[in-house]
């Protein structure tokens, strides 16, 4: 069925045509390290505008992440919205998989953009990646909003089974499904009322993982497992200072 017609190709366009309506271009940038960033950007930038970055979750790109609320965005500020590595069109050939290497690509997209202050909004792994861009460049990150992100846990909690998923690989399948019953699992955990998803056939299912989940599945899974890796809470009051304006939403 997905090869007569994709559900989500189709989605897919209908973001597109509203990132471009809201005023935004499709833009890479080869980092020349390996790595290349696809972002969506200004078409042009207003100087009377602040500067927001928006970094979307595991299981999304930029446009199924933030597509249903970019146009609330846009009157107020000049919006950037990039894919983060191994997401949509953004890639590398380098072996680092951890979050503060997501913020470094992240703040070398904004300076091939000559923004130099601005905030940002991160949502789920987003927000870790948006937490070490705030730590890393502080005196370019001006305020800062982290939504559904466990920035405050440790690496023991998940020994001590504070979350549902306890184990990493286990996390790993959810997070990067492959099958629809890994989707419908995903979809359960992420939703505070999750749509019945056990009503929708598994062939539209399959669609959506084949066209979102399909490529680089283990380094997905490598950026999951990096996340706890040596994580202790002691190092976050000392970060939270640097910061007037810092919000966390849970």
């Amino acid at each position: 069925m997905s090869r007569c017609f994709s559900f989500t190709g189709t989605k897919n366009w209908c973001f597109r045509s509203t990132f471009t309506r809201s005023g935004l271009r499709s833009e890479i940038t080869d980092l020349k390290d390996g790595t290349v960033m696809h972002c969506w950007v200004p078409k042009t930038r207003k100087d009377s505008k602040p500067d927001l970055l928006l970094i979307h979750g595991l299981g999304a790109n930029a446009l199924w992440q933030w597509g249903d609320v970019i146009q609330h965005f846009v009157p107020y500020f000049n919006v950037y919205v990039p894919d983060l590595v191994f997401f949509g069109d953004s890639y590398t050939t380098r072996p680092e998989r951890t979050e503060s290497f997501q913020a470094q690509c992240l703040m070398r997209v904004m300076e091939a953009h000559s923004v130099q202050k601005f905030s940002l909004v991160g949502l789920s792994y987003g927000g870790f990646v948006g937490y070490s861009m705030a730590t890393q460049f502080a005196e370019a990150v001006e305020r800062v909003v982290i939504c559904c992100s466990g920035i405050c846990m440790e690496e023991k909690d998940l020994i001590e089974g504070v979350f549902a998923v306890s184990d990493l690989e286990e996390a790993g399948r959810i997070l990067v499904p492959q099958s629809p019953d890994k989707l419908r699992e995903l979809v359960g955990y992420t939703f505070f009322r999750p749509p019945p998803v056990r009503l929708i056939p598994s062939c539209f299912l399959a669609d959506f993982i084949d066209a979102m989940c399909g490529e680089y599945v283990e380094e997905k899974r490598d950026l999951i497992r990096a996340v706890p890796k040596d994580r202790k809470l002691s190092d976050i009051p000392k970060l939270t200072q640097v910061w007037s304006s810092f919000s966390i939403c849970a």
